[in-house]
């Protein structure tokens, strides 16, 4: 029998890819499971339980298939390793069940969802049956439960990543590594690092590794560990080794024969971490081997992600932009960086041990005022107040106000949290949401 703790996307599709090889299955969440996903469970005759865990059952099973939500040093886990229960990924599970495809794996701090989408685009431009799956909403088990496909582009987070023991992306992404989800990993960073660096952990010599050669936790890792794989390091100025760079206004991208270039001023998606996510997308799909026509094209074409720096509207000469999407440190730091416009930040939620020192110059510079938005914004407060005036908000609609407020004609109002949501909100979607529909009602 199989436990599959947490009743998300990655349990779902879990479950229903368990119930298609007619596996025995058992779900259980300890919160209430959410109602479009307890009606799959019902109209497929899943077995769950909802509000607690029954231990007596699930620790009589084979394996457990855990949420990513669920923390390695959650009590049900620490039993059932004790007791020698095989514990993993909705990822490691699923890819137990292909018998074919080419996967592309994206991971890393900031960039995953826009690269994800990139390379998606790509693909399917050139005409490939591709599916796009992992933690951008769509689970890997549910993609293949329906059917298998040639390529799998998985957006991968460090939490999926941990219970990965032979997954192996034959194209690996790691974008950068900076300081994210330190709660989760003992406040230790090189702990998060070993975390995002199980993407290549079963690399060999035929699979490509793309990855930020700029990177200082990157650079740090690989001088002390061989990753046995074919390297394609991407960085902003030409180096030594380096695969892909810009040089005078031209994006270069090399992979042995094959050299791809563009104008940096055509790519659709501007800013110098937009560059980045673009050189590691059109890498990956020169290890593909697709046409330079249809890397071009997307790259030209593509139209950004909600929820990440996306302009949203424009009231009374106050441009409002959704970045909800930024839920740490860094991702604010590229937010702040790429706008030149005067700001007035909405920033807050569930801290995860964020090192705001990181944002005081671009703060000083280009922020008038912070709005912190969460239910408890004492560490925001005490970062900023001597930088920038500080308003104490405990609501979207009310933080929304406050920075309308604050804001002049030809100013921004942007919201990059910094923060997880789930203090006040579902998710960072459900945050962006309610951001969009406070902004309407101005």
């Amino acid at each position: 029998m199989i436990a599959i703790l947490g009743a998300g996307e990655s349990g779902i599709g879990a479950a229903l890819l368990a119930k298609s090889k007619g596996l025995d299955v058992f779900v259980s969440d300890l919160n209430q499971i959410k109602p479009h996903y307890l009606e799959e469970l019902v109209e497929n005759q899943i077995p769950y339980e909802q509000g607690h865990h029954s231990e007596d059952k699930i620790l009589q099973t084979q394996t457990i298939i855990k949420s990513p939500g669920i923390p390695e040093t959650a009590p049900i886990i620490q039993k059932a390793k004790d007791k020698g229960i095989e514990v993993i990924s909705e990822i490691e599970f699923a890819t137990r069940y292909t018998t074919k495809g080419t996967f592309i794996g994206i991971t890393g701090s900031n960039g995953k969802t826009t690269t994800t989408l990139l390379i998606y685009e790509i693909l399917k431009n050139a005409g490939l049956d591709v599916a796009l799956t992992g933690n951008i909403g769509n689970s890997l088990a549910r993609a293949i439960a329906k059917r298998e496909y040639d390529y799998y582009v998985v957006e991968l987070s460090s939490f999926q990543l941990d219970s990965c023991y032979d997954f192996n992306p034959q194209i690996a992404v790691l974008l950068n590594i900076t300081p994210d989800h330190l709660d989760r990993y003992g406040y230790e960073l090189n702990n998060y690092i070993k975390s995002k660096f199980r993407i290549v952990q079963n690399h060999n010599p035929n699979n490509y590794f793309i990855y930020w050669a700029e990177d200082q936790n990157i650079k740090n890792y690989l001088e002390k560990h061989k990753v046995i794989s074919q390297h394609i390091p991407f960085s902003y100025r030409k180096k030594e080794n380096s695969s892909a760079y810009v040089e005078n206004g031209i994006m270069h991208v090399f992979l042995n024969s094959k050299h791809f270039t563009m104008k940096t001023q055509e790519l659709s998606l501007q800013g110098r971490h937009n560059l980045y996510n673009s050189m590691a997308a059109a890498a990956a799909a020169l290890a593909l081997d697709i046409k330079d026509e249809y890397i071009r094209k997307t790259l030209q074409t593509f139209k950004g992600v909600e929820h990440r720096l996306e302009k949203f509207l424009t009231i009374r000469g106050i441009t409002f932009i959704n970045d909800s999407k930024a839920t740490n440190v860094n991702s604010v730091w590229y937010a702040l960086e790429s706008i030149k416009r005067p700001i007035v930040l909405i920033m807050g939620g569930i801290d995860k041990g964020n090192d705001y020192s990181l944002l005081y110059d671009l703060v000083k510079e280009k922020v008038k005022a912070i709005v912190a938005l969460g239910k408890d914004n004492s560490k925001i407060i005490n970062s900023f107040e001597k930088l920038v005036p500080v308003y104490d908000t405990h609501s979207m609609d009310e933080a929304v106000k406050q920075a309308y407020l604050l804001a002049d004609k030809g100013d921004v109002v942007l919201l990059s949290p910094a923060c997880a949501s789930f203090d006040l909100f579902d998710n960072y979607i459900d945050r962006g949401k309610k951001f969009k529909e406070g902004v309407r009602s101005l």
